[in-house]
């Protein structure tokens, strides 16, 4: 096993990875900004280095620091969580030949997977449906791109090859806005992705946004574990997620579950992945794969009994999967609600101090949180202050207990999004199961 990690990242998942490696007797080095120096999983953690002031460029972005920290503390493997550096192939390819274990898939696969023209060539050939559309990047032809979105059909979609969570993309619904998208969609990856190249898809009207979770070690082995509903989303970011995914059929998760792990075998993957779909009339369409841990992994840990991040660690130390397909059983339901530091009406970031703060419990109740009464939350990062987890038998008693924690949490000092929450548990068409990504824009006026 290994005997010590620095932990690439910040807040609550900085904090559950440390939790992991403790379980397995692995030493634990916290990066931190100067912002954050009193972050929980920093107090806890055997060692920590400031690597920088609190602008993410400074600090959790900056490579050199983070790998620098590794060097002077003797540890042996970076876990790089989510966000920040863990899908950036550059970082992963720099801890690899600095000696250092990078806890995640191998630098060319998440190269391979980060430009999503590649991945989704990629997947085709492994046999994982993709939405329709144009199969590689689009080149300077007019023409050529005007019967290539005729032949798709319109509304088509614009995207960028090396875009992500929801920037980089422009709907296009008729053939005389297509030539001034594909021009502003290029210019616009180029800018914010280094890369200026895009393609088109077919755009989807109405679909929901499911995602497959696999798990693979280095020998060759890869394995499913279900999948989440991650359709209430507000301007591509997630709110709500849950598992299994409502109105699916057994029959429907075993067949998209194994083409998504053959795929896995196909390209050599390694850790845990997330394959993202959209999903319309009962077929799923390929969008992205997702090279790390996911915000939503532990709904999923709930349905399966699986820790997937005690599993990235033993993959990362070379072991075996110790589970095979047999082994998974999906059993009850779990949801989970994402507590962000925001105005819930104007979603405005909302930092300051917590005054007060008081977690919920109880039978099936899991809160993922770096909060304590007295922490500062810093206006420089993501709003996300924590993670609440509901799981029972069934997606009903889920959903009650989910609202019994919700009335229960109290945070004070700043504002929340737990009234959204609360609106939304209490929706019937929500409360129904198996809304469309655009539902909740929709309730809210967004469009």
């Amino acid at each position: 096993m290994l005997s010590k990690v620095v932990i690439a990242n910040r807040g609550e998942i900085a904090l559950r990875i440390l939790r992991a490696c403790r379980e397995l007797g692995i030493r634990v080095v916290a990066i931190h900004s100067s912002a954050d120096r009193d972050l929980k999983h920093v107090r806890l953690a055997d060692e920590s280095v400031c690597i920088g002031p609190p602008p993410s460029i400074s600090s959790y972005l900056n490579i050199p620091a983070v790998i620098s920290a590794a060097e002077v503390t003797d540890a042996v493997a970076i876990h790089p969580g989510y966000g920040f550096l863990s899908e950036n192939a550059d970082f992963a390819e720099q801890v690899e030949k600095s000696g250092f274990i990078f806890i995640g898939p191998r630098p060319e696969t998440i190269r391979l997977m980060g430009d999503k023209v590649s991945a989704i060539a990629t997947m085709k050939k492994a046999g994982v449906p993709c939405v329709p559309g144009s199969n590689s990047a689009l080149g300077e032809d007019i023409k050529k791109n005007t019967r290539l979105a005729r032949d798709i059909g319109y509304p088509v979609i614009i995207k960028a090859a090396g875009g992500g969570g929801g920037r980089g993309m422009r709907v296009v619904r008729s053939e005389a806005a297509l030539h001034n998208a594909i021009s502003l969609t290029r210019s616009e990856a180029a800018a914010a992705f280094g890369n200026d190249q895009v393609y088109m898809e077919k755009y989807l009207e109405n679909p929901r946004h499911i995602e497959i979770q696999v798990l693979a070690d280095a020998h060759g082995n890869a394995i499913y574990l279900g999948e989440r509903d991650c359709s209430l989303q507000r301007r591509h970011q997630k709110i709500i997620e849950e598992a299994p995914a409502p109105h699916l059929t057994e029959e429907q998760r075993r067949t998209i579950g194994e083409r998504c792990a053959q795929a896995c075998r196909d390209i050599g993957y390694r850790g845990a992945g997330t394959f993202e779909f959209l999903y319309e009339e009962g077929q799923f369409y390929f969008i992205e794969m997702n090279t790390r841990l996911q915000v939503e992994h532990p709904v999923t840990e709930f349905i399966t009994g699986i820790d997937i991040v005690r599993e990235q660690l033993r993959i990362a130390a070379g072991e075996l999967l110790q589970y095979r397909q047999e082994d998974i059983k999906i059993r009850g339901h779990a949801m989970e609600c994402r507590i962000n530091a925001e105005d819930p009406d104007t979603f405005l970031p909302s930092p300051g101090t917590v005054t007060r703060y008081h977690a919920p419990g109880g039978p099936g109740v899991r809160v993922d949180t770096h909060l304590y009464s007295g922490y500062q939350v810093p206006p420089y990062y993501d709003s996300l202050i924590g993670k609440l987890i509901t799981f029972s038998d069934t997606r009903e008693s889920a959903m009650a207990r989910m609202r019994m924690a919700l009335e229960e949490m109290i945070i004070d000092g700043i504002k929340t999004n737990i009234p959204l929450h609360q609106s939304l548990l209490m929706d019937a068409s929500f409360q129904a199961g198996g809304l469309n990504i655009h539902y909740l824009e929709k309730k809210l006026g967004m469009n």
